[in-house]
This record gives structure tokens, sequence and C-alpha cells, in this order.
């Protein structure tokens, strides 16, 4: 069944129609009043057409509301102020929405915006260079409840994971478990300050020298070291220096140190991830766009377009001419293709493997990188409007009024897992979507883990336990309670909690539309304050047949709304608590 606003809106479009034939055309919004005494909806389509049709717009917005007059669902329509029309749906009307909830198969209230088009959604794709922090949390809670709205508008959904498994990063985390190889087997070497210093470095090391011995150990001392270093004050190109060291002194063996430390990091990632209930169809891996020539592809179709010229013996691409602020480089001097290179190669992949929409779940610190990606795509003749960046703020944590402090080289921050055995998964979900993607975020230990009414996902989870105690007290078949008479649902309470079941529909579309999963977590408090606001003023298990039926079937329609929004950002619904 249509959902209201839908139906009013084509209703009203209608009457535009028919009451400005030829009109400008325009957008016909329905708002949600901030006072209920507005109405359902409010519309401002008669001040936009005023102008143009030159007439007051009370006058317009009268004409319309005599043409809204045969609407069954509308128990009145009036005009306000300059000339809002206020929309007022009949309590038949919406009780009825009980039963569109019981009922619904395949889930209350999906749209189907998305018509079965295929979307990618690529998140948190954090470098494999050690365990996941609770910034990383963020990005994949985002990311994972974006992809199942997206999912439940009928999106056709696959979650990616870019693993940056060839760059410099990984370098250095090789050359960091070598130096503490080196070190547990005997060998002195100092230790850089701006490789990484975490503790799990020294366990991977533990390992390598637990399963393989000496097989490692080089003679190593520190005149060497001194010999590796090209004599920069630059700790960044002594670190470079140290890593074309390593490489020479383990010759084939560095693959291997390589490898070990991506596959453990790799591996942890991913388990941590399915931990918090955060999956991806595909794994995409960096080294297989060089190991199949991608990258070599799309830098050259850049080229043969002559977006691609050489400076200072690299090669840079003409990114100004797509709107960037400067130039980039796509391979440097000494032949190595740059990140942007292989970026632009990945998002060539994504777009030939027929994706109508790519989107990117990115930190906020890569703002910067939006145009020039963009400009990339462009520049390959492709429809940049098909790629939507998605853009994280970093969570901030505090223990006890405190920041933490996040250092992923120094080993000095709060991994993900440490803050989900603190707080569980379903409060670190909760308060990750908590705000706006884009927004800063705070992240409270301790309210996260109180069990009161201004912890938000307790007190949703508590609404839906609630109903769970009270079914299970009247001891009847929920199924039945679909066929319910809900005509004896009409006090203040009751009524706005049809209005607020009534809104999951539209508010499920929004949440889609702008890739919005916040607003998910915006709806479940309400519609739980609404609940727990009936639920103190009304007993449910009344003597009266009549009304104990109808009030049971409306909790049972908040419970199923309840879990089912809950369950699109990852977390439980608890029957007890």
């Amino acid at each position: 069944m249509q959902d209201a606003r839908a139906r009013l809106s084509e209703t009203l479009a209608a009457a535009v129609d028919a009451v400005a034939p030829g009109h400008t055309p325009v957008t016909i919004v329905l708002e949600r009043p901030k006072q209920a005494a507005h109405g359902d909806y409010a519309c401002n389509v008669a001040l936009q057409l005023a102008k143009a049709l030159k007439r007051p717009p009370r006058e317009i917005a009268t004409r319309l509301v005599a043409a809204l007059a045969a609407i069954p669902e509308l128990e009145k329509a009036e005009v306000a102020g300059a000339g809002f029309i206020n929309l007022f749906l009949g309590l038949r009307y919406k009780q009825q929405v009980v039963h569109r909830v019981l009922m619904a198969v395949d889930g209350y209230g999906r749209p189907n915006i998305g018509r079965g088009r295929k979307v990618q959604v690529e998140f948190v794709s954090a470098n494999p260079t050690g365990p996941l922090h609770v910034g990383h949390g963020r990005g994949a809670a985002h990311g994972a409840s974006l992809a199942s709205v997206l999912a439940a508008a009928d999106f056709n959904v696959t979650r990616e994971f870019y693993v940056n498994d060839a760059g410099r990063q990984m370098d250095i985390l090789a050359l960091s478990t070598w130096l503490r190889y080196l070190e547990l087997s005997g060998v002195t070497v100092p230790f850089p300050p701006n490789a990484y210093q975490g503790e799990y470095v020294r366990a991977m090391a533990r390992e390598i020298l637990a399963r393989h011995g000496a097989r490692f150990r080089r003679e190593v001392t520190g005149a060497t070291f001194t010999a590796w270093f090209t004599g920069t004050e630059d700790e960044e190109a002594r670190l470079d220096s140290l890593i074309a060291g390593a490489k020479a002194a383990l010759g084939a063996d560095y693959e291997f140190i390589h490898g070990f430390a991506l596959n453990e990091q790799l591996r942890d990632c991913r388990c941590d991830l399915e931990e918090f209930g955060v999956e991806f169809e595909r794994w995409f891996s960096e080294r297989s766009l060089y190991d199949s020539g991608m990258v070599e592809r799309a830098i050259g179709m850049l080229a043969e377009k002559g977006l691609v010229f050489e400076k200072g013996g690299a090669r840079w691409f003409r990114s100004t001419a797509f709107g960037d602020e400067k130039d980039r480089v796509v391979q440097r001097e000494n032949g190595q293709y740059t990140y942007f290179a292989s970026d632009i190669a990945y998002h060539l992949d994504k777009f030939e493997r027929g994706f109508d929409l790519v989107i990117d779940v990115w930190g906020a610190d890569h703002h910067g990188y939006v145009p020039r990606v963009k400009g990339a795509l462009a520049a390959l003749g492709l429809d940049s409007g098909r790629l939507t960046v998605a853009l994280v703020q970093f969570a901030v944590l505090y223990r006890g009024g405190e920041k933490v402090s996040m250092s992923t080289r120094a080993g000095e921050f709060v991994t993900l897992r440490e803050l989900r055995n603190e707080v569980g998964n379903d409060a670190a979900r909760f308060f990750y979507v908590l705000r706006k993607a884009d927004q800063h975020l705070d992240f409270d230990l301790e309210l996260a883990k109180s069990q009161s009414n201004e912890n938000p996902v307790y007190y949703v989870q508590y609404a839906h336990a609630r109903v769970c105690s009270v079914l299970e007290q009247w001891g009847g078949d929920p199924a039945g309670l679909a066929g319910a008479d809900v005509s004896p649902l009409v006090s203040e309470h009751e009524a706005a909690l049809l209005a607020r079941l009534m809104e999951y529909p539209e508010m499920l579309e929004d949440a889609a539309r702008d890739l919005a999963p916040h607003l998910i977590a915006f709806y479940l408090r309400e519609l739980a304050r609404e609940f727990h606001s009936f639920y103190n003023a009304s007993r449910i298990l009344v003597d009266d047949c009549a009304v104990k039926l109808a009030r049971l079937a409306l909790a049972g329609a908040v419970r199923r709304v309840l879990r089912e929004g809950l369950a699109l950002l990852g977390v439980s619904a608890p029957a007890r608590m």
C-alpha cells in the first residue's frame, strides 16, 4: 500500500495541474510540522506558484484545498499563515497502519526507489598495518548501516573493502616487524621513532621467531644502519632508506615478512569486523590492480587523451583541467606509481564492473581528495555523477571526561575490539550512527554502558523488551493480532504512536535517498519515546477485550518496527533486559 506522503503528493500534484494548467514546474514537498496542531503534513506549493501565477498564495492555497476535499485519507485540509496548506489525516486511516505493519510480508514500509539498481558501497578500507581503532569503527558502522538501508530500499548492494596491500605503509609495517624480530633474536638495532610501535608488532615478531627460528636473522650493526641512511635529517626519508636496506638484506625473504605481516593484520581485521556484525561481499586487493596491469592501463588512457605530462622526471595528471586546485603526480621519478594512480585504476575498475552507483565512505580528512578522483573519472569519459563520497568525521573517545589520544604508528590508540568488549556491540553500533556522518562525534563510554533512559540504545531496546514482556503476560498468539479491530485506538498517546508508525516508510526512503542511516537512529528514539509514554499512561492488558486486543496489536506493530529498524543498524532487539 502506498504511504500517505506519496499518496498526498500525487494528489496535490494533480490539484496543481487542475488549478494552474501549464504552470511553472514545482516540487511538491510535504513536511512534518513541529506542532501537532498544524496537522500531519504541511505544504508550501502555493507560495511557490504565487509569483508565476501572479495571485496571492492564500488564494491559490484555498483553490488547492478545495480540490483535495474528496480524498478519503484526509480528515481536513486548511490554509494557514501566508499560504501554507496543512493536511490532517483521518483517525480511521491512521489506525490501519497497525494492520499494514503486522501484515507486511517482506518488511514494513520498504521503498522500492532502488528498483534493483547495482550499487557498490566501499567502506572501512583501513590500511592493514595494525588493529582497527575506534575511528575505523565509525566508518564501519556507518557503511554497514548505509548498505543495509540501501538494500531495504531495493538496491542490489555489494559491500567492498579495499585492501591497501601495495603501498609504503605496508613496507613500514614489514620493516617494523623485522626489526622487532631482530631484537628478539639478540641483534641490537635502533628502532625508528616513526615506525609502528604497537605491541601487536612485537607479537608478530615473536610468532615469526617461534615458527622460523633464525631464518630471517641478519647480522646488522649500527654502522650498517648508518650506511642505510641517506644523510638527510628528514625522518621519513630515513625510514625509506631503512626499508630499502631491509629489502637488500633480506632478499627474497622480504616478501615473506611483508606477506606475513599483511595476512596477520588482515585476518585480525576480518575477525574484528565480523564480530562487529560487519561483513563484505568482496575484499579487493590494491596489488591486483598492478598485477593485472590495470594501473598502467588507466594512466595510459589518460595519456592517450593528452592529460598526462612529464615534469621533473615524474608524470603528472592534468587535474586542474577538471576542477582540482593543482595537477597531481601519478608516477614518480623512480617509476613507481602513486596512491592516486591506483585509486584512478580502482575507480575505473568499479565502473567497468557495471555499478549504477558507487559510494565511497571516506574519513573527513579526505575531503580534498574528492574533486581529483571525480576529475579523473571525467577525464576517462565516465559519468563522475555516479560516484558519491560520504565523508565520516573521526570519532573522539572520552573516558572519565578525558579525551583519549590516538596515534596508530605510536601504538597509542583504543582498538575497536577494546571498545566493543567494554560497551558491547549494540551500544557501539548505535552510538556511531547517532550523529550525521559528517558531524563531529564524541563517544561517551560511561553513557554507552549505563542502563538508563539517557542511554539511547538502552532506551530503544527497553521499549522492545517491554512489548515482549506484555505479549508474554498476555499469552496469546501474536500472529492473530494482525486481524484485530483497531477502532478503539483513540487516545492521545495511541494517536501519537499511530502517527509515528506511519512515518517509518517515509523516513526509510529519506535515509536511502540521502544516504543518511542516522535518520533511523533518530526515528527509533522517537518511536521508543512515544511507546514509553503510551505504556506509562495506558494499561494494555485491560478487562475490555476489544481495547486490550487493539492495544496489543499496536504494541506488536511497535515491536516489529523497532526490531526491523534496529536490524538495519546492526543492533539486536532483546526480548528481556
